[in-house]
């Protein structure tokens, strides 16, 4: 057997194997799926934001040549349908408790796929039709006629959590449906009252939409021979969707087959199952034939699931000398117009603190609905956003209490020899080098060499500016995952894994595990998933657990593999089995100079006679393991920003990170991880939002007009650097590295902002920090002085 190259083993930057397939267009992405006889659907949807639903006239649809059906939520009612199901918190274990303070139960509601009673954010599927083609399809919606009762809404934040505002939910008591508290409040007000100082800021986190390069699709077949339904659809996890559509269905999970191959983008936006998987099985049902539905690109800013949108009163208290005492505050999470998740809200409130030293914390932590588009989790849920608070807090009281804001940080962060550190929400951080970390960003940053280079912009007519900050992440999410490997006598191996690549390199780096633990070539390993015909279970994709968990479980399948062959190995070298040694692929005698390979093994396996029952059959194993700790990967962005202050207009013109990754699989795979996350990062910082109209929930950023992406020109070259500190949490010592390009870049290039514009007296810009925003800024600035002047 040829040995693999060491190149293609564990810490090497092994160029994706994927990536020729997907460029070349040999990718199979949701929409390139085709069945025979397939009809086709088109959602009628509502153009506002809260309305009752009076009736609805199919008549003139159903005269459109080509139109097959218009089904609607009394049909839906009708065939037993049940609600997309909610789970409103991550199922981990090590996540803190969130329960309303009165002790009454979280409130929640049902989400029916097609509209029942009332509409509760714009684009809210009514009804669907199905047709021949789709411009047969498009013209039946067209002539569907809605009657609504037009009703009040609400679409921001802090006005939706007020008692007197429109209630979407009427057997609600208000539009709140958590009102829980973290940490401990004596002690936090006890540590104010003998602070020496105490700095307050109140923001807001704007919305935001994943906008995948791959828009949704979907196809659903039904076969009533055997009453089993098949959906071929882009997710985050196959295995999940299949048990979230048997839900709905109310049929056994066996009757249920979900296939994702090819996803292009998550971020969050696919971790639940949408209205339209479910519909397009329930019509192939109905129809008697196929189903597909094609998102277009205006449908998904109004109905993907959204990120972020947080309203945050924050304050810190420090003592004379800049040591944080206490942090206390409010946070509001936007759910939108359903009850989807309060996930962001909690995985922020419990890591309020970051990785500073703060004895004691208090939040309030509100979930709230509105007249907008669902949230859900959206990349490193929750962390980005209170990042971004508590490093603005850091600047803001070097600035008012006359600190070094480096120094300040310096002072207050969490230290190698206080882990494992407990915060004061009870998040147990496992490890780290906090100050390290911390002290290789600004040395390759160089902020010592700053005040050289503002001294030059400023020579040149601009304002330059630099920030830090520091982030930790918490990766939990489902803690069950599964592989099953098989090694063929033909000199292949195939591990059959519940996680799904949506743009992570998993045939890649994955690959490279294989190779490592069992010495095989690495173009001779087949990373099999998105199928439930043959994946038996999966947690899907999210908050980091690709690479951590199915490390974890392909390692234990490795093993079982290495024992097994070793029994098989004893007999072909003439040998006890505990004398048998592996490495590289091959299975030795000791002293005797015998070796067989791994696929002569497999070979054995199959074809010796003399086999123990538990021996025979294919070289075989599965691992399935629940793993019930977090890990709290870390790290440190420095960013500097030039301005022009007649105009606004913003260039980042260098940008440093370091993350902790434990141990490093593919370096070339997690820079890029760190690369888009920091894109994402810096979009939602500077340009990014989701705009709706705070009156009518209008939404009002529904195209690429209106809603602006970071490009590359936006960019300098990145210098991103990664240290490995192996994880005590982690069996092989990994943490995950995909969310910590995104979880400080919103405090990272707000700090630079306000650092640059600091001359001028502003204090802070809110996001996105728009060129029109920071031009506003710097001339109410100059108004005020101008005021205090006279």
């Amino acid at each position: 057997m040829a040995q693999p190259a060491r190149s293609s083993r564990i810490g090497e930057p092994v160029r994706r194997k994927e990536d020729l397939r997907l460029i070349t267009g040999a990718g199979c992405f949701s929409d390139d799926v085709s069945l025979p006889g397939q009809a086709y659907a088109v959602m009628v949807r509502s153009p506002h934001a809260h309305a009752r639903l009076r009736s609805i006239d199919a008549g003139k649809a159903l005269t459109v040549p080509g139109v097959i059906a218009v089904l609607t939520g009394h049909d839906l009612l009708a065939d037993g349908l049940k609600p997309i199901p909610h789970r409103p918190f991550s199922p981990h274990p090590a996540d803190i408790p969130l329960a309303n303070t009165d002790g009454t139960p979280m409130f929640t509601a049902p989400h029916h796929a097609l509209v029942i009673d009332k509409v509760r954010h714009v684009g809210e599927a009514l009804a669907m039709v199905i047709a021949e083609t789709i411009a047969a399809a498009k013209d039946g919606a067209e002539a569907v006629e809605v009657d609504y009762e037009l009703l009040p809404a609400v679409a921001n934040t802090a006005a939706a959590a007020r008692p007197d505002a429109p209630r979407l939910f009427e057997n609600a008591r208000s539009n709140v449906c958590l009102d829980a508290e973290a940490g401990d409040g004596k002690a936090t007000a006890a540590a104010f009252a003998c602070a020496a100082h105490v700095v307050r800021f109140e923001t807001w986190i704007p919305r935001v939409t994943g906008v995948p390069m791959e828009p949704r699709a979907a196809v659903g077949a039904y076969d009533a021979s055997i009453g089993h339904y098949t959906l071929h659809a882009g997710t985050s996890g196959a295995w999940r969707t299949k048990m979230d559509l048997a839900i709905m269905l109310g049929v056994a999970e066996d009757a249920v087959r979900v296939v994702t191959r090819d996803v292009g983008g998550h971020f969050g936006t696919r971790g639940m199952l949408y209205a339209e998987f479910a519909l397009v099985v329930w019509a192939a049902r109905r129809a008697g034939r196929p189903v597909k539905w094609t998102c277009e690109r205006h449908e998904a800013f109004a109905t993907d699931y959204q990120g972020r949108d947080l309203v945050v009163e924050a304050e810190l208290a420090l003592d004379k000398d800049g040591r944080f005492l206490a942090m206390r505050g409010s946070n509001i999470s936007n759910a939108g117009g359903h009850t989807t998740n309060f996930s962001p809200l909690r995985k922020g409130v419990e890591i309020m603190s970051t990785i500073y030293r703060v004895p004691a914390a208090h939040f309030r932590a509100r979930g709230i609905v509105s007249n907008t588009a669902p949230t859900r989790p959206y990349r490193s849920s929750g962390r980005p956003e209170v990042i971004y608070v508590m490093e603005r807090l850091i600047d803001l009281a070097a600035r008012q209490c006359g600190f070094d804001r480096v120094e300040l940080r310096r002072r207050n962060l969490v230290t190698a020899a206080e882990m494992p550190y407990t915060n004061p929400f009870g998040m147990i951080y496992d490890s780290g080098d906090y100050p390290g970390v911390m002290e290789k960003a600004l040395t390759l940053g160089d902020w010592a060499g700053f005040p050289a280079r503002r001294a030059e912009a400023r020579a040149r007519g601009k304002c330059r500016g630099i920030g830090v900050a520091n982030y930790v992440d918490t990766a939990s999410g489902v803690p069950r995952e599964r592989a099953e490997m098989t090694v063929h006598p033909d000199g292949t191996v195939d591990v059959i894994i519940g996680t799904v690549s949506t743009g992570q390199g998993h045939e890649t780096s994955f690959a490279q595990l294989v190779t490592e633990w069992l010495g095989v070539p690495f173009d001779k390993v087949r990373i099999l998933t998105g199928d439930t015909e043959f994946v038996r279970f999966g947690g899907g994709t999210h908050s980091g657990r690709g690479m951590r968990l199915a490390s974890i479980v392909i390692w234990g399948a490795s093993r079982k593999i290495i024992e097994k062959g070793k029994r098989i190995a004893a007999l072909l070298l003439e040998c006890e089995p505990g004398t048998v040694e592996f490495r590289d692929g091959l299975f030795a005698r000791p002293g005797a100079g015998r070796t067989v390979s791994l696929f002569d093994v497999a070979r054995g396996a199959r074809d010796l006679l003399d086999l123990s029952q538990d021996l025979r059959g294919p070289l075989a194993a599965i691992a399935d393991e629940t793993v019930s700790v977090a890990q709290f990967p870390y790290g440190c962005q420095v960013a500097e920003v030039e301005i022009d202050p007649e105009l606004g207009t913003l260039e980042i013109v260098r940008y440093t990170a370091v993350d902790d990754v434990g141990r490093a699989v593919n370096p070339a795979i997690i820079h890029g991880q760190v690369h888009g996350g920091i894109a994402q990062g810096v979009g939602q910082a500077l340009l990014e939002q989701c705009y709706y109209d705070p009156d009518t929930g209008q939404l009002l950023s529904g195209s690429f007009m209106d809603y602006a992406m970071p490009r590359a020109d936006n960019f300098p070259f990145f210098n991103t650097e990664y240290v490995e500190i192996p994880s005590p949490t982690h069996p092989l010592g990994m943490r995950p590295a995909g969310e910590g390009g995104t979880a400080p870049a919103l405090g990272v290039m707000i700090n630079a902002i306000a650092d640059a514009l600091s001359e001028f007296g502003v204090r802070h810009v809110e996001m996105p920090a728009t060129p029109e925003r920071i031009w506003r800024a710097i001339r109410e600035a100059r108004g005020s002085a101008g005021e205090r002047r006279r």
